[in-house]
């Protein structure tokens, strides 16, 4: 697995949740196809494909059935491997997107002083800087209001304590099963 395949997986399931773009007649409203995805996500079409080959080998997809992801092995994943796999330490003070335990959900349940952003020139939010998952997401993630919440608890899967992660799951399982 890569990074950008848990990007890719999220980006589905906001998509089947037909909850992307919505209000917007764009083309790819509902599709899963791997040049839509491509152009939503900003990842090359080939990448998107071995991304998905690899989601489909580790048995997190199943692409016979219209990239059916597998949430509850997904949900599972991200809860117990996620911060092995994918680490992440906070860095120097930017400007960027909040995210993880600074962005929505977890912002109006958890109180911190110091803010964790995705660095972004046009971010306007100063705090800690971490990596994204793909170096794409800052700019993808906002145009999406579910792809970006995914986004931002599955950091607090990666960089949360206790308490964040805990929160984290139970906003995971409700988007992921409502």
């Amino acid at each position: 697995m890569r990074p950008q395949d848990i990007v890719v997986l999220l980006a589905i399931i906001s998509i089947q949740r037909k909850e992307w773009n919505s209000g917007n007649n764009l083309k790819f409203l509902n599709s899963t196809q791997n040049k839509d995805l491509a152009e939503l996500l900003k990842i090359s079409t080939a990448e998107i494909s071995a991304s998905i080959y690899r989601s489909s080998f580790s048995g997190l997809i199943d692409v016979n059935l219209s990239k059916h992801v597998f949430r509850q092995s997904l949900l599972e994943f991200l809860k117990f491997g996620l911060k092995y796999v994918f680490p992440v330490q906070p860095g120097s003070l930017v400007r960027g997107i909040p995210t993880a335990h600074s962005a929505e959900p977890l912002k109006s349940k958890l109180s911190f002083q110091e803010e964790v952003v995705w660095e972004h020139p046009e971010g306007k939010v100063r705090g800690q800087a971490i990596v994204p998952l793909y170096h794409t997401v800052p700019v993808v993630a906002e145009k999406n209001e579910l792809f970006y919440e995914l986004l931002a608890l599955t950091d607090s899967l990666r960089i949360g304590g206790a308490r964040e992660k805990e929160l984290a799951c139970i906003e995971l399982e409700k988007r992921f099963f409502q």
